[in-house]
């Protein structure tokens, strides 16, 4: 019987004395919240950690004093024991590129992830990589203190966008039940992750919501922000998922395409579906990936173009796509 992963990661936390933490680009609340309780997690065991992430911490996250310490930038393999890449595929994923040499602890819930590190737990099943630490744990020796409980309820109430994605399964619930026992405060969370928007967030959700189309089934909605529109506006970093769940919530809706201008006729698209709509599927049409119901993929061309023929590529791909209800939890 091959041995539990569980085991094997935290008998190697517990021998390390210098452990690095590292989540994917574009990092979510998620893999942020779950990295900072098993940073103190293993100081608690005696390790000295590190948050390093390639990408900066984005809004709302920015603002959280808890994370002020995360540090952007390259991981020198040499200084640690141990790297735990959180939600990675693969090590690319993470920005990294100096991991060659080290030991390396894999945590994921993607069904995509490619067991590439010394200890992989991968568990598609699982609602959140928080929900997943928090089992950690147990494993760990590790009472999680009122901040830690609360850094792990904040990454599951991130990942489930406040327990309305179809990640919102029994084992997310138990555990947030039990984390708000132990102490975390589910209306102060709620307060740092959906109630701090600037004024200037709420103009441009108006000007990105004015640019919805539908196709003629109205089952796929089209929302795009540009660059001209943040830059008057002053907004050098903004979250978005928001816009992307108003325009999900359009009755008869599958599939969210949210085009964001990044340079010169370059797009990521953001796609956000519901119900047997696989947006990991279309993603990766286009050489993406992510979520079954949240992913991403990058498109290159005029704007007027692409707005108007990749939406219709995605319409063939959902129609001609199986339809699987049971499809299991997607991460959002």
């Amino acid at each position: 019987m091959a041995a539990d992963p569980r085991a094997l990661i935290a008998a190697r936390l517990r021998a390390s004395k210098r452990i690095a933490i590292t989540s994917h680009l574009r990092p979510d609340g998620d893999s942020l919240c779950t990295a900072l309780a098993l940073s103190e997690m293993s100081r608690l065991l005696g390790a000295d950690t590190a948050i390093i992430n390639h990408d900066p911490t984005p809004l709302p996250f920015s603002g959280f004093p808890e994370l002020a310490g995360v540090r952007i930038g390259q991981i020198r393999a040499g200084d640690f024991d141990t790297v735990v890449l959180l939600e990675c595929a693969d090590v690319s994923r993470s920005g990294q590129e100096g991991l060659a040499g080290a030991f390396k602890i894999n945590i994921d819930h993607h069904y995509s992830n490619t067991p590439y590190a010394d200890i992989n737990w991968i568990d598609p099943e699982a609602p959140a990589v928080g929900e997943m630490v928090f089992d950690l744990s147990r494993f760990l020796g590790v009472a999680p203190t009122p901040g830690i409980a609360e850094c792990l309820y904040c990454a599951i109430v991130s990942d489930t966008g406040s327990f309305q994605f179809s990640n919102t399964t029994p084992r997310a619930l138990a555990a947030a039940t039990e984390l708000a026992r132990l102490g975390a405060c589910p209306i102060r969370v709620t307060e740092k992750l959906y109630n701090n928007n600037r004024p200037e967030k709420v103009l441009l959700l108006g000007r990105v919501l004015s640019t919805l189309t539908m196709n003629g089934k109205g089952t796929i909605a089209v929302i795009s922000m540009f660059q001209k529109d943040t830059a008057s506006l002053r907004l050098k970093e903004v979250d978005t998922e928001d816009m992307t769940t108003l325009a999900r919530s359009i009755q008869g809706v599958e599939m969210v395409m949210f085009f964001k201008e990044m340079g010169p006729e370059t797009f990521r698209v953001s796609l956000r579906s519901k119900g047997s709509a696989n947006a990991a599927r279309v993603a990766e049409h286009f050489g993406g990936g992510g979520h079954v119901h949240a992913s991403g993929f990058t498109v290159h061309g005029p704007y007027e173009k692409l707005v108007r023929e990749v939406p219709a590529i995605v319409e063939n791909l959902l129609e001609s796509a199986p339809r699987d209800p049971s499809s299991g939890p997607a991460g959002r």
